[in-house]
């Protein structure tokens, strides 16, 4: 049961991402379009791509998470004994934890005072915008609920053909 909820979360995070991209490059291109042929743009476009931009990226951080996409200095912990190596490894999740849970909270209480203040074109409340730190944290700490038993133990992450973070690594 718990591997099928990690797949669909997985699954349904990967989707929501691609519609957050996809309708970016909609909203940019339809707007770059209209800037050159009517020598007139869409008010809204900007902001709205800069809104979605922030959202894919607290919602994708949890993904490049679990494939070990982050930046990160690992020398010591390959360089150590297996139990030494273990042991640093559960110190960086409880960091990691500890970053994500307090990052929550901020985030909770500055998307609380940005209620009131709205944007310049669509009008909506900062709010919403702001609210994409709090769900990418959280979702970060699921994300590394999944992944912290394989990472401690063998210090990999998730496997997927999509994403190879030694690969992008070596580019």
């Amino acid at each position: 049961m718990i591997d099928r909820f990690e797949n669909a979360l997985v699954a349904v995070n990967r989707w929501v991402l691609i519609l957050l991209l996809a309708a970016m490059s909609v909203i940019v291109f339809a707007n770059v379009v209209l800037r050159y042929t009517t020598n007139d743009s869409i008010v809204w476009a900007e902001e709205v791509a800069r809104h979605l931009m922030i959202w894919g990226t607290f919602l994708g951080a949890g993904l490049v998470l679990r494939f070990g996409g982050h930046v990160a200095i690992d020398n010591l912990h390959q360089a150590v004994p297996t139990p030494l190596a273990r042991v640093l490894r559960a110190l960086v999740v409880l960091l990691i934890a500890g970053f994500c849970v307090s990052m929550t909270y901020f985030s909770i209480v500055y998307t609380s005072v940005m209620r009131f203040q709205t944007t310049p074109a669509t009008g909506i409340s900062f709010a919403w915008i702001y609210a994409a730190l709090p769900a990418g944290f959280i979702l970060m700490l699921v994300h590394l609920a999944f992944l912290v038993r394989r990472y401690v133990i063998d210090g990999r992450f998730h496997e997927s053909p999509e994403m190879d973070a030694e690969a992008a690594a070596s580019l």
